[in-house]
């Protein structure tokens, strides 16, 4: 309780930010989902309430999450209602609940680093495309579509293309003057004063935004359409906004494409979850470490309680976890204030949210979205080496073309290539003085080395002394034994002398046939 209260201004500060970035996205992915709006809402409203209650996570946000919008989609499509789509949130719901139980979790700490800062660099170059249209006024496709083949028959490059031939001009002054407002406050106010450090940039971004299109437009041709600013749906009292959330109908329970979807979400669903809070504990300032099966259970209470009251499924979202630590985010208060200003934002002042114009957004996500992909972490990555920076582009690439878990799946791959080339390449290596020769085995030596130690024994000239060295090993296939036993057993026809060292604990395992000669090598 101490921390919550000595960490209240910070969070308090980024939980602003999360809320206005969380907004469009929640009633986008409703959008592009098919679903009502108002249950992307309900989603945004359990993922920070909810989920951020139970969580042991302090810096990951939940809501909806672009990652599911097809299968949500699909699955709306292959039920005869909403009400009974509900009821696949809640399966998966359960579903998480039991993996987290399982300690399923466990498979989010094999992901490679670098492919994990791949994954964050791509969501944040994906923000920035996606966002432009956004901020010159083109709204064709849904705020929080990251997929690249978008749903009105554009991609992401053809969208920005077709941008320009629809600008509207108050739209780009906006979202210019916004971007103008974030980069002076993070780079000259803020070291000016503290205050500057509790009032969100974001904030400021969206008071002059609405502020601009008031006066700017003022019924001119300037002003913007409804269809540019923020629209959500609005009550004109308790009873009308209550009457918002669904419950399920179960008498649709026994449909197997209910269950098909619910199992569907909760893998999907499950995985992105592992993956962001990789990247959440990668991004978090004091590294401190998620316990992925609680995780897992935070998730499924999550997705229990939002199919209850007429949600979409929620996971752990990478960009409102990433503007929540941009936005300096210390505690879990930070996920769960965004959830409640979420609930009191459209019970209470709806009229007041569809003031802002979404071009003002679109400049909080492009900066958002700089924060993730920022050129020192190529320059980073790059020093780091090729097996560090091919797969890190290969996985940036993959997101960018595909979608997230493909990927990731792609750089995994990438990834583990680089792990069997460097242990194929320093598994054994070779040396030679004169006629005297070292073959020295480390770490593990895998059938994949078979060929290049066999042609490397098979190089060695006649008259030559061997000293095959196998002490230093920790695991040799039995195809490098019977390489290094049938060299044993030709050598002589060389005139090769031939010695094996191997410790005690080796000899057990290795069985070699070694051959006592003269002249053995030290």
């Amino acid at each position: 309780m101490k921390n919550i209260f000595k960490n209240f201004g910070a969070d308090f500060s980024a939980s602003v930010v999360v809320f206005l970035v969380a907004l469009p996205l929640c009633l986008g992915i409703a959008l592009g989902s098919g679903a009502p709006l108002f249950s992307g809402l309900i989603a945004g409203i359990v993922g920070g309430i909810v989920v951020g209650s139970f969580s042991g996570s302090q810096l990951s946000v939940s809501g909806p999450a672009a990652g599911l919008t097809a299968i949500v989609a699909a699955g709306i499509l292959k039920v005869p209602a909403f009400e009974a789509f509900l009821l696949s949130v809640i399966i998966a719901g359960i579903v998480q609940i039991i993996l987290g139980y399982i300690k399923a979790g466990v498979f989010g700490d094999y992901i490679p680093t670098n492919v994990i800062k791949g994954m964050l660099s791509a969501i944040g170059i994906i923000l920035i495309l996606k966002q432009i249209p956004h901020l010159f006024g083109y709204d064709a496709d849904f705020e929080g579509d990251y997929a690249f083949a978008q749903q009105d028959s554009e991609n992401t490059f053809s969208g920005i293309w077709h941008t320009f031939s629809k600008i509207t001009p108050l739209a780009i002054i906006i979202g210019v003057v916004a971007l103008g407002i974030q980069i002076f406050w993070d780079k000259v106010l803020v070291k000016k004063g503290k205050i500057f450090k509790l009032i969100p940039a974001p904030l400021v971004v969206v008071v002059a935004g609405v502020l601009m299109n008031m006066f700017l437009s003022n019924g001119s041709s300037l002003q913007l359409r409804e269809n540019q600013l923020v629209n959500i749906p609005s009550a004109d009292g308790v009873g009308e906004f209550f009457s918002f959330f669904m419950l399920p109908d179960f008498k649709y329970l026994g449909m197997p494409e209910i269950w098909i979807t619910g199992i569907t979400i909760a893998i999907v669903a499950s995985l992105e979850t592992m993956l962001n809070i990789e990247a959440s504990d990668e991004l978090d300032p004091y590294k401190r470490v998620t316990p992925k099966d609680r995780e897992l259970k935070a998730q499924g209470i999550g997705n229990l309680v939002s199919g209850l009251i007429g949600g979409l499924p929620v996971t752990s979202v990478v960009v409102r976890t990433s503007a929540n630590i941009n936005g300096g985010g210390r505690t879990k208060a930070a996920t769960i204030m965004h959830g409640i200003m979420l609930l009191l934002a459209v019970a209470l002042i709806p009229f007041l949210i569809n003031l802002i114009p979404l071009s003002a957004l679109a400049a909080v996500l492009i900066y958002t979205g700089y924060k993730l992909a920022k050129p020192s972490l190529f320059k980073e990555m790059y020093r780091g080496g090729f097996d560090q920076f091919v797969p890190f582009v290969v996985t940036i690439t993959a997101i960018i073309f595909t979608d997230l878990l493909i990927g990731i799946v792609i750089g995994i791959g990438v990834g583990l290539f680089f792990v069997l080339r460097s242990n194929f390449k320093t598994s054994f290596f070779v040396v030679h003085d004169d006629s005297k020769y070292l073959f020295r085995l480390r770490k593990d030596v895998s059938f994949l080395n078979k060929p290049l130690l066999k042609n490397k024994l098979e190089q060695v000239p006649e008259n030559s002394s061997v000293l095959i060295d196998i002490s230093r090993a920790d695991f040799i296939d039995k195809d490098v034994i019977e390489v290094i036993n049938d060299f044993l057993q030709h050598a002589p026809l060389k005139n090769i002398k031939t010695h094996v060292k191997k410790s005690p604990a080796k000899t057990r395992h290795a069985k070699l046939k070694s051959h006592q000669l003269n002249n053995q090598l030290n």
